[in-house]
């Protein structure tokens, strides 16, 4: 290999493996808003990408002939990858579209999924799978050559890294995926001019017969390799999905929080393909690195398991005095470096250790590393689909991780076989590989035992585990498919019952949220006046779902909800907060991502609305989008009332702006609402829009609030303090107009930017309760053209909305 080929080669690679990180993050985002996000599409999307590259490694030796010069090969590919990564941005709503107006439910609806991602994943997906194979003709078959294609794998994934900070911190916090795109689609050319210029420069013959090396490639030596590399790539990408749902507990789950994740997993990998590769050449048995860097593994994953349930969750860190959330983004890198990268690195070491086990001289090497690479990309996406979807709802994270242990041991036995067994045969002698291939797998044995499960407090409290006072009571505690949840009461009579969703309350029996979740089931419903259907997403603890039944004109309740532990588990352990709303008969709950079931449904309803989700939560920020929004409006019947709850609380400025000025980009004539709870304020607010125009009568409404047939809606009411009319409206808090100049230069959250989760992200631990609310008392103005009513009525409100009440604002 030339001297100046190496290094820009590295380079490269670097740059290839970046854009397509960028790439795969928009991809799945962009992805996600079609098929939905729930853990069956989420394993979709991952296993399309991932078939994707490993039908290129596997096909690419077959397809292009060795004498055709490896650089303009690998320019040629790059060049490719940038112009489909644009098809792709214009290509997904185009197939969304196709995708809705097609969809069906079952197994019919599963294959319409897998065959929209494999139609805009495959092409751009099954190039970037030969890119690896293709720079690796370059290389020869001899040590030197072997340790090189080591390098090349170590660049492209650090390279990656470098592309998953860019991307989550960067291109999409402040700009959108169309940036982002043409970003990794600029670095896609750059790579190819420079590759097709290199290739000018550097002329390449055809490979001639290497000297022997050292090898441990036999037919069946070969194979077992491939496999032991496999269930390494298996293991790997279980522990990502079993350590994703931990560390999200201990974290947040913010989109910097998978950012900073999957950069701590490519760090790992990158670090130890580049150190094993620089081994490789003065290995003479590379079988044998492989299968001991297998059977440490399991000491690796029992490490990562008991700093994960152990000991990082208990650091005494108390987040909300940090002054800048980027402070807490370098302490949760650490604490994922310190509790990852053991076996990430003993992961990234075993690829190069492979490629130089299963080679033998004269081999074409873009044939080796598109096997090696096949084979560990096939484990990867069994391992994401079979811990993901089967594991982790079965048997929970620390079964999961006692399997991966097992998984491990297995791969390093089945590596080590070909030195092991021959000597076997001869009992009376077993080799020293036998013997420590025995005593690993005791060892790991033993491991097992040691793992223990997620604390309860972790699933409740998440990263402020460590600063609680005290445990309360946990009455249920499960991991399901999408989320790990608990339901806890202090052990006094008069204590409410919390809800937790992945280490925070999402709802509970508090006075306060309460209030909020039935204001976001009687609100809409009042303010529509004779609702038949209503649309809940998300079941929560049942509250806001639970306030229709006490309608007795409603004759359908669609309760949309992604997590199917929720309902059942959950439910039951707030029968008398949601009106047993599991136990009527006009109830349907459909196991579905909101946005996917509106915009496959037919379906109309008089109300939607929503219990409260946080919009830091990832993935939660597609739920406020305008696009999403409007597509919801397309679901409501004429006069239909759409409603969202807005988080005043764990959100900064920005990210309320943006979420109310979003709203009122949709429905302009919508209209916001606090609430009061024992003369203090909420810590939410609640906003109300209409398809069509919004006016309340309020005679209708105080005829229809007293008449004997709203009994039911009266007390649900006044179990949370409201006892008339008057009080209801009496949050009223501002309209477009009004709040105009508190929203100017707000950001509007959409689709292609997403823009709510980074700024609700950023601003998960802010408290600007205060400031809101000094904003609203300023800028509100009574609401004359809201309601149809008469002088005294107009004047009572007028007395209750008056800001110089004296009013405290609370916090939680």
């Amino acid at each position: 290999m030339a001297p100046i080929a190496f290094p820009v080669l590295l380079l490269l690679l670097f740059g290839s493996g970046c854009a397509a990180l960028v790439y795969e993050i928009v991809w799945l985002q962009m992805l996600e808003q079609v098929i939905g996000s729930t853990g069956v599409s989420l394993g979709i999307l991952l296993g399309t990408f991932m078939s994707g590259l490993c039908l290129g490694s596997l096909l690419f030796h077959r397809w292009v002939s060795p004498a055709a010069h490896p650089f303009r090969v690998y320019a040629a590919l790059e060049a490719a990858i940038g112009v489909l990564g644009i098809v792709v941005l214009l290509v997904v709503p185009v197939a969304g579209r196709l995708y809705a107006a097609s969809f069906a439910t079952g197994v019919p609806g599963l294959l319409l999924r897998g065959l929209t991602c494999a139609v805009v994943l495959l092409p751009p997906t099954i190039l970037m799978g030969a890119t690896l194979p293709a720079i690796a003709r370059w290389a020869k078959t001899t040590p030197e050559g072997v340790s090189r294609l080591g390098f090349f794998y170590g660049g492209n994934i650090l390279g990656a890294v470098f592309g998953c900070l860019l991307a989550g911190f960067y291109l999409l916090r402040v700009h959108d995926m169309a940036t982002a795109t043409w970003v990794a689609a600029g670095v896609n050319f750059a790579v190819a001019a420079v590759a097709w210029a290199l290739a000018a420069r550097v002329p390449h013959a055809a490979q001639e017969e290497p000297s022997p090396i050292r090898t441990d490639a036999n037919p069946r030596g070969a194979t077992l390799v491939l496999v032991a590399i496999a269930l390494s790539g298996m293991t790997a990408l279980g522990a990502q999905v079993v350590w994703t749902r931990i560390l999200s507990l201990m974290l947040g789950a913010t989109t910097y929080t998978f950012s900073i994740i999957l950069a701590v997993v490519l760090i790992g990998l990158g670090v130890g393909s580049t150190a094993g590769a620089g081994l490789t050449r003065r290995l003479a048995r590379p079988g044998l690195a492989l299968g001991v860097s297998q059977l440490l593994l399991p000491l690796a994953i029992a490490w990562a398991a008991w700093m994960l349930t152990e000991w990082l969750p208990l650091w005494p860190i108390a987040p909300s005095l940090s002054k800048s959330p980027w402070i807490d983004f370098q302490m949760d890198f650490v604490r994922c470096l310190v509790a990852l990268l053991p076996a990430t690195i003993l992961w990234g070491a075993s690829f190069p250790f492979a490629l130089a086990a299963a080679t033998s001289p004269g081999q074409d090497p873009g044939r080796i590393v598109g096997r090696v690479f096949a084979a560990n990309t096939l484990g990867a996406l069994a391992g994401a689909l079979f811990f993901s979807v089967v594991l982790v709802p079965a048997i929970g994270t620390q079964h999961s991780q006692r399997v991966m242990v097992g998984l491990a041991a297995l791969a390093g036995v089945l590596a080590l076989a070909p030195a092991a067994l021959p000597s076997l045969a001869r009992v009376l002698r077993p080799s020293p590989v036998a013997w420590g291939a025995a005593g690993a797998v005791a060892l790991a044995a033993w491991l097992v035992t040691t793992i223990g499960p997620v604390p309860p407090g972790l699933i409740a409290y998440g990263r402020s585990l460590a600063t609680q006072p005290r445990m309360p009571e946990f009455l249920y505690v499960g991991e399901g498919m999408n989320s790990s949840v608990a339901v806890t009461k202090f052990p006094l009579a008069a204590a409410p019952r919390l809800f937790h969703v992945s280490g925070k309350v999402e709802a509970s029996s508090e006075p306060g949220d309460m209030r909020n979740q039935r204001l976001l089931g009687h609100l809409p419903a009042l303010v529509h006046g004779k609702p038949r259907s209503v649309l809940v997403v998300g079941f929560g603890a049942g509250v806001t779902a639970g306030s229709f039944v006490t309608y007795p004109e409603v004759e359908r309740i669609v309760i949309c909800e992604i997590e199917p532990l929720i309902p059942a588990k959950v439910g039951p352990h707030f029968k008398k907060e949601n009106h047993e709303v599991l136990a009527d008969p006009r109830v349907e709950i459909v196991y579905d991502d909101a946005r996917h079931f509106l915009l496959t449904t037919k379906e109309k309803f008089d109300v939607i609305t929503s219990d409260p989700i946080h919009p830091w939560v990832k993935g939660a920020a597609s739920l406020y989008t305008l696009e999403y929004l409007e597509l919801a409006k397309a679901r409501l019947n004429p006069g239909g009332v759409m409603v969202e709850w807005v988080p005043l609380y764990e959100n900064s400025a920005a990210g309320v702006k943006s979420l109310v000025a979003t709203f009122f980009e949709a429905f302009p004539e919508a209209s916001m609402w606090t609430h009061i709870v024992r003369e203090r304020r909420g810590d939410d607010a609640v906003i109300v829009g209409q398809n069509g125009p919004t006016r309340i009568d309020a005679g209708a409404f105080e005829a229809r609030f007293a008449s004997p047939a709203y009994a039911r809606v009266r007390q649900s009411l006044a179990e949370v303090g409201i006892r008339s009319p008057i009080q209801l409206f009496s949050g009223y808090t501002g309209r477009k107009g009004e709040l105009g100049p508190w929203l100017a230069g707000a950001d509007i959250n959409r689709d292609r930017n997403l823009r709510l989760q980074f700024l609700a992200g950023m601003g998960k631990y802010a408290i600007e309760l205060e400031d809101h609310f000094e904003q609203f008392d300023r800028l509100r103005a009574f609401p004359d053209s809201l309601f149809v009513a008469g002088d005294a009525w107009k004047e009572e409100l007028r007395q209750a909305l008056d800001p110089s009440r004296p009013i405290m604002g609370r916090h939680r």
